[in-house]
């Protein structure tokens, strides 16, 4: 199959290819700030407890625990340099939901985040709910757009309402629509996080993201995400009582390769899968790690010759 992508050292849009082609081939990494934002099905505003599957603890970093958010920023910098050989860095948002609060706030918080070693910093990405966004914060954060390249990543995880209510999201896909309309001529680069696998759910309703995702030309970046199962979610308290099917990394890996074709080929793949910390991770363990599952997926995808937007490009 012929490939028309603009970041195709793979056979996929390649998040690490495009952050290369942007910055001129300098090594880019993310990193993680925890603001000490809550979420709105956590605080009582719609609910309590959180999304069932969700454990925040499960994907923030060691640096959650400084007090600062200079010390966070300036530990992940060194760690990202030692480790990675870092040399820029996105300043990354990520823990709850790091729109909820004013924008008068917020933009207090970012800025002080985006001036730990300014001169090293080329990005601002913040992780938030659809439902916490509106007219004044998407202005807030395209004032940096004139600097950096910022990101908004919301999550969507799923399509269907019923799913979304049974996992206790407290945020519609209706409510997603709409944001995605304040969204439609916006400087920011849109991203979008997904998860498969959800209870409920069959291989063609999942297969359906990909429309939902292709009919928002705002789209710039997704995120896919298995489901696993962690430790200190109401999910995990439920599947240790009675467990259901996951994805096995075979299975997994068939799905993305029935995914990708129908993926609109401009957009870029930031994740394909997810990964827990080990000491957190009920199911599904695949047993690699997040290098070899990433591998293993991208030479399943080449073997196969599978590459994004071929099916997609059939139906427009």
């Amino acid at each position: 199959m012929e490939k028309s992508l603009a970041f195709g050292e793979k056979n996929y849009n390649y998040y690490g290819a495009y952050l290369k082609d942007k910055f001129d081939g300098k090594k880019v990494y993310k990193v993680i700030v925890d603001g000490g934002f809550t979420c709105p099905n956590r605080d009582g505003s719609k609910g309590y407890g959180g999304c069932t599957y969700c454990n925040v603890d499960s994907f923030t970093p060691a640096s959650r625990t400084m007090e600062s958010m200079k010390e966070q920023i300036e530990f992940g910098m060194e760690r990202a340099m030692k480790n990675y050989k870092a040399e820029k860095f996105i300043i990354y948002f990520q823990p709850n939901t790091n729109t909820y609060a004013p924008a008068h706030y917020l933009k207090t918080l970012y800025d002080e985040a985006l001036n730990v070693n300014p001169a090293d910093v080329v990005g601002l990405s913040v992780g938030t709910r659809p439902d916490c966004l509106d007219f004044e914060k998407i202005a807030l954060l395209e004032s940096y757009t004139d600097r950096l390249v910022v990101d908004l990543e919301m999550g969507m995880e799923s399509i269907y309402n019923e799913t979304l209510s049974q996992i206790n999201r407290g945020c519609s896909h209706d409510e997603f629509i709409s944001t995605m309309d304040m969204l439609e001529n916006s400087k920011l680069d849109i991203c979008v996080h997904t998860i498969f696998g959800l209870p409920g759910e069959t291989k063609d309703m999942m297969l359906r993201y990909a429309d939902e995702i292709n009919r928002f030309k705002q789209i710039k970046f997704v995120k896919f995400h298995h489901l696993h199962i962690v430790e200190g979610s109401i999910m995990g308290v439920k599947y240790k009582k009675d467990p259901f099917k996951l994805f096995s990394l075979e299975e997994y890996t068939d799905f993305i390769c029935e995914l990708l074709p129908l993926v609109r080929e401009d957009i870029v793949i930031q994740r394909l899968f997810g990964l827990s910390d080990l000491d957190m991770l009920i199911a599904p363990n695949w047993g690699l790690k997040k290098s070899q599952i990433q591998n293993y997926m991208d030479s399943e995808i080449e073997r196969r010759g599978v590459v994004q937007g071929a099916r997609y490009r059939e139906f427009v």
